[in-house]
């Protein structure tokens, strides 16, 4: 057998064990208090069509994408974002639905970049989409029911950051810069690199007190409070909507007494250019990157043919447990296992023992005794299994 062939190639891992077990428990208690809001599940493909992630949808750029060919020659290509395919699947199963749609969703991710600063190019994702229902009290409940999802998991101390697309768009439309200029700028501000976006502001001749307005965006972080602030920037339609939504969704998540949580922050943009209204990312410690990014996109399902307003967010599940583990929070299961060892001829009542255990639920590996690996061979596995005890079906009398 070739060397190589027993490790994985760049940007992958195998993930075992214990390690494994933390990662279904947590997939498990995230799905169970989504569930509670009336989502249902839903698997898409793991490769769709290559114009499912198309520049037009203003997703994953191309470069980035792992692409194929099948047999008739079409271009395919592994999923790098769940939601152009939920907006797929959305416009071809429920087009004529009128009723809002909770989908919730769980897999695998994929990024052709070596740019990755540490992270793997295959990631687990867990997400929802709420679709039909454009009011600001869905967006009340996506941030609500994301607070309660990643409070279960044990995660105290994190933040939910919340910013506006359409605040910035407001700005830059104000201020008369074309679309071309505005995606520039967008795309410097989301990399936090303002130093580049004033240079390149200079260099498109826009005058010195419109590049300090953008400039200002800078600072608009923090409590509702900074509301105030931002409203002195621009009196555009589109800045005053985006201000006055922000303090209805304040109020929404005061209701469902979740605020403590939630900051904004305005100069907060994002790489995918689907989204429309506000968006929001999960900060925590343990982690260089954030754990969870959403937003709202009304204009993405138009572009498959549903006309539908849309929202969700997605958890990445890799990262949080990455922070659970920083922050020292152990993944416990309800029932930790027990182990029964038995001699040859003790078999029957080992298994009955080792039933009336899996028939509470609990689980119980059944081991063979052998002499060679002694009593701490067996300890050993105990600890590796984190069992809660072991148990000896043998004329061995043996007991830990």
């Amino acid at each position: 057998m070739k060397t190589e062939l027993i490790h994985t190639p760049e940007g992958v891992r195998d993930i075992y064990g214990k390690e494994y077990a933390s990662k279904l428990q947590i997939q498990n208690i995230l799905h169970k208090q989504i569930s509670l809001y009336g989502y249902q599940d839903i698997q898409t493909p793991t490769f769709e069509f290559f114009d499912v992630f198309g520049k037009e949808i203003g997703t994953t750029p191309a470069k980035d994408l792992f692409k194929f060919f099948d047999s008739d020659g079409n271009i395919l290509c592994l999923r790098p974002d769940f939601t152009p395919s939920m907006a797929r699947c959305a416009a071809k199963y429920f087009a004529e639905e009128t009723m809002p749609l909770r989908l919730c969703y769980l897999g695998n991710t994929f990024s052709n970049t070596s740019l990755l600063q540490g992270k793997l190019k295959e990631t687990t994702q867990m997400g929802v989409e709420l679709m039909g229902d454009g009011s600001v009290q869905a967006d009340g409940e996506m941030i609500a029911m994301l607070v309660d999802a990643l409070k279960q998991t044990g995660l105290k101390e994190f933040q939910v950051s919340i910013g506006e697309i359409d605040f910035f768009r407001g700005i830059c439309e104000s201020l008369s810069l074309t679309k071309e200029q505005e995606i520039k700028v967008r795309d410097y501000i989301f990399n936090k690199n303002f130093l580049a976006a004033k240079e390149y502001l200079s260099s498109q001749q826009i005058a010195k007190e419109n590049i300090d307005i953008i400039m200002k965006i800078e600072d608009l972080f923090g409590p509702i409070d900074i509301l105030q602030e931002a409203a002195k920037l621009s009196n555009h339609p589109l800045c005053k909507k985006a201000l006055k939504r922000f303090r209805q969704l304040y109020e929404i998540l005061c209701a469902y007494e979740v605020e403590q949580y939630v900051s904004f922050d305005l100069s907060m943009l994002s790489s995918y250019h689907y989204y429309t209204g506000i968006i929001f990312k999960v900060y925590t410690f343990g982690v260089g990157d954030v754990i969870v990014k959403g937003g709202r996109y009304d204009k993405l399902l138009p572009y498959f043919g549903k006309n539908a307003p849309a929202i969700g967010f997605v958890i990445m599940v890799d990262d949080l447990l990455q922070a659970l583990r920083r922050q020292k929070i152990a993944v416990t299961q309800k029932n930790s296992p027990k182990v029964i060892v038995y001699d040859k001829p003790y078999f029957k009542e080992a298994l009955k023992l080792a039933k009336e255990y899996r028939s509470k639920g609990i689980s119980v590996p059944l081991l063979l005794w052998e002499e060679a690996k002694g009593k701490e061979g067996y300890k050993k596995f105990m600890e590796n299994l984190e069992a809660e005890d072991i148990q000896f079906v043998t004329d061995k009398k043996e007991e830990m």
